[in-house]
């Protein structure tokens, strides 16, 4: 019972701060919408200082409740799966996915417009929790990699350069910046994944110990005949 209780308030901290976020930004595409305001101009200008604010503000801004829509799916459950699954590192993941990818944009994006969305965000998570399959090896770390991969690969399409009214580099910054969290929180093991961790050199070590001889006995025999019988013929 303590377990299925402590599993339960589990779930619900996961998901109760990316619902909150979401009420956030759907209360201000809803203050948008029925007042006619446009929030854009607090959007994101990149190598402009009056930029700078939409590092913070412009994944809060979208520009209408299609955009909204398509983030709101997949930041939820991206959110929610790294509060469930990776809760030692989930908050500063996230927040460093946040900034980091918004002050790329402002140092590298066209510099031409402004950038809303969150969706540089949500290709920041995506990316994190695909690239954490790779760099930890775990078998939790690669289930939800796979799963993540059948659930956005078609969004890898969204990188592309020269896409009309698509924040092409917000995508590409905010993956590259989801890679550069997972490197540097690779080594920051969860409870679950302590006895799980996957490794080659033990995998070799094992394999090796499966044997009453050594895998390379019989290549390493032939290499020492071979080493004698170029003495015997030097001599």
């Amino acid at each position: 019972m303590d377990t299925l209780n402590s599993s339960r308030q589990r779930f619900y901290n996961s998901v109760r701060l990316p619902f909150l976020f979401l009420v956030m930004i759907w209360f201000i595409q809803a203050v948008q919408t029925l007042f006619l305001i446009d929030f854009g101009f607090l959007g994101l200008l990149p190598r402009n200082v009056e930029g700078l604010k939409g590092i913070v503000l412009a994944p809060l801004i979208h520009g209408d409740f299609s955009h909204l829509i398509s983030n709101s799916i997949p930041l939820f459950v991206l959110s929610a799966i790294i509060l469930f699954f990776y809760p030692r590192i989930a908050v500063k993941s996230f927040v460093f996915i946040y900034l980091l990818t918004g002050f790329s944009v402002w140092l590298f994006a066209r510099g031409n417009t402004f950038h809303i969305g969150a969706s540089g965000v949500v290709y920041g998570l995506v990316s994190f929790v695909f690239w954490m399959g790779i760099f930890r090896r775990s078998l939790k770390a690669i289930i939800l990699a796979l799963i993540v991969t059948l659930l956005y690969s078609g969004m890898f399409l969204g990188v592309l350069p020269n896409q009309e009214g698509i924040s092409w580099e917000s995508h590409l910054l905010g993956g590259l910046v989801g890679i550069f969290i997972a490197y540097l929180y690779k080594d920051t093991i969860e409870k679950d994944e302590e006895s799980q961790r996957y490794s080659w050199e033990e995998e070799q070590n094992q394999l090796d110990s499966d044997f009453f001889l050594r895998r390379d006995t019989f290549e390493h025999k032939k290499w020492e005949q071979q080493r004698d019988e170029e003495q015997r013929f030097n001599f």
